[in-house]
């Protein structure tokens, strides 16, 4: 009976990994914990935010639309006062956001409908709603800041709609208030300044989740 350090089962000399095969064996194990790592770190502050937002506006529901390409999204993590309103996955009316939407958020816009019912929207945006169970809603644009310009290149100018952070109250209208807005546009900002964010934006990290 061989045991793990048993030389017989040792692989010929031949077949085995080289000496110089090593150093980037381990390099490539290093950046994949990494990676890990910071997938980790990054997910663990979405939720977080998610969920101290949810607390303070004391709503049914907040979620993270992240677009993982070209205004397709997808809701990638979400704060619950019950888990019947989940809407983990959804991806949302593509005929409704389109790049007149898009160009708004990236403006900074703030959407705020206290109650779908009475607000003038499309119907395929009030059809959407009601059908995640929403009786008001509160958007707010996570813009990824330009990076900073170094000596030897322009300056990229241009912000990143990286996704929506999105509020839904489910049991009842609710007449949203500055403060609503403002904390969810702290949240946005945790976000969208966050080091493991700005990171995943940058190095096109897969996305989440």
């Amino acid at each position: 009976m061989q045991n793990q350090f048993d030389r017989s089962a040792l692989p010929p000399k031949a077949d085995r990994p080289s000496s110089e095969a090593t150093p980037h064996f381990d390099q490539g194990l290093k950046k994949l914990i990494q990676r890990l790592s910071h997938n980790l770190e990054r997910d663990a502050l979405v939720q977080k935010t998610t969920n101290e937002v949810r607390e303070q506006l004391q709503v049914d529901r907040v979620a993270l639309y992240y677009f993982y390409r070209e205004w397709k999204g997808r809701v990638t993590f979400e704060a619950l006062s019950d888990r019947k309103y989940s809407i983990y996955g959804e991806t949302g009316p593509d005929e409704c956001f389109n790049w007149e939407y898009a160009q708004l958020y990236l403006q900074g816009r703030v959407r705020s409908i206290p109650d779908i019912d009475a607000e003038p929207i499309a119907d395929c945006h009030r059809d959407f709603l009601k059908g995640m169970q929403v009786r008001a809603n509160l958007v707010v644009p996570i813009l990824i800041p330009p990076p900073q310009a170094s000596t030897d290149s322009e300056p990229n100018n241009s912000v990143r709609l990286w996704g929506l952070l999105v509020a839904h109250h489910c049991q009842d209208v609710k007449d949203w208030t500055e403060a609503n807005v403002q904390t969810m546009q702290q949240g946005a900002e945790t976000l969208a300044t966050s080091p493991v964010i700005v990171k995943t934006d940058r190095t096109n990290v897969p996305p989440i989740n």
